[in-house]
Parts: C-alpha cells; structure tokens; sequence
C-alpha cells in the first residue's frame, strides 16, 4: 500500500495535475502536507485537491491541519505525536486518525490515544532530513512487530527496497520526492508493490 505525500515545493510542473495524475494510478492515500501553508490557503488547496482525489476514490490524508479537516468535511487527518495529544478529544470524530512516530515509545503511545495506524521513520537516508541519521530497518520491524495496528514506513524509500520494507511487517510504504518529480506520477501505485 503506498500513501504519496505532497511537497509542491519539490514538484517541477503543475502540482494540481500531478494530484490528479497520481490520484488516478489509485494509490491508498494522498496526503497533504504543505506545511508552511497558512490556513486558509491549506484549506483552499486541500479543497482542490479532495476534488480530484474523490475523482478516483483515493482518500485524502490532511496533515495537521484539523480545523481545515473539520471545515471541508473530510474523515481522515494525521498528526505528529504533540498534536494527538493535543487534540486527542476533539479529533474522536475522525474514521481516520494516524501518527507519526518516531520511537518505540511514541508508537505504542499514538495507538493508546487512537491512532488507527502509524507512519514510522524515517528509515533510510533522505534529502527530506538531510544529516540526520535514518532509523533503519530493524526500528521498522520493532515497531512493526509491537504495533497492534497498521505501520507504513517513511523516508528514503525507493523501488530497489520496497520488499525490505514489506519483510520488516510493515502495511506500506510513503513517498515524497518521488511522488512530486517522477516522469509517470499515475504509475506509482503500481511500481511500489512487493515483488514476492
């Protein structure tokens, strides 16, 4: 299962057609990221976007931005480790609530405040956090292997490792770069499947 996570900084051409284009290779999710975004602007983007993601019945995964997820009606949000704490009453209304994790600890925390699944990482090396050393495959598996609800691994993940990541427990996979500046975006879904 792939979720390809957005980065319109990264994406050389028309981001909006590469959501669609994405969108129609059916992948499990897409995930706005867009982070420096004000909120308004997010939640306007996130409209656009949930428009052609509805277009192929791919869920769209809003990141942190819960008033824009509540606004736009949308069922599913994600969240890094202080906001579910944060937030962990007024987001019980959400189908889908993920975590990101970056310990042991923090994913058998994120499980017990509701979390539905978890996105782990990042576990191998990658411009995204450049000079910080990847967690690598045996903190995936740990995970994996404690978690009681789905894990998708992070970070640095490429074709020639998807079935290293599939071996360590882990549901899925997300990618970024790729995502926002391969030549074929609507093939994604299906070159990141496990070859066994």
């Amino acid at each position: 299962m792939l979720i390809c996570v957005t980065n319109r900084k990264l994406c050389p051409d028309d981001f909006l057609k590469r959501i669609e284009q994405i969108a129609s290779g059916r992948p499990h999710a897409i995930m706005l990221r867009e982070k420096d975004l004000p909120n308004e602007e997010y939640e306007a983007l996130a409209s656009k976007v949930q428009e052609r993601c509805a277009a192929h019945q791919v869920p769209l995964l809003i990141n942190q931005n819960i008033d824009a997820a509540i606004h736009l009606g949308l069922p599913a949000i994600h969240l890094s480790m202080h906001l579910l704490r944060e937030h962990r009453k007024e987001i019980r209304s959400f189908q889908q609530i993920g975590a990101s994790v970056h310990s042991l600890e923090e994913a058998l925390e994120a499980q017990q405040l509701g979390a539905h699944y978890l996105i782990a990482g990042h576990i191998f090396s990658t411009d995204c956090k450049r000079g910080v050393p990847p967690r690598g495959l045996s903190f995936l598996e740990e995970i994996c292997h404690h978690a009681e609800i789905p894990v998708f691994a992070i970070g640095g993940i490429t074709n020639d490792k998807v079935n290293d990541v599939f071996a360590a427990g882990a549901k899925g996979m997300c990618i970024m770069s790729e995502a926002m500046t391969c030549a074929h975006p609507s093939h994604l879904a299906g070159r990141f499947k496990p070859e066994y």
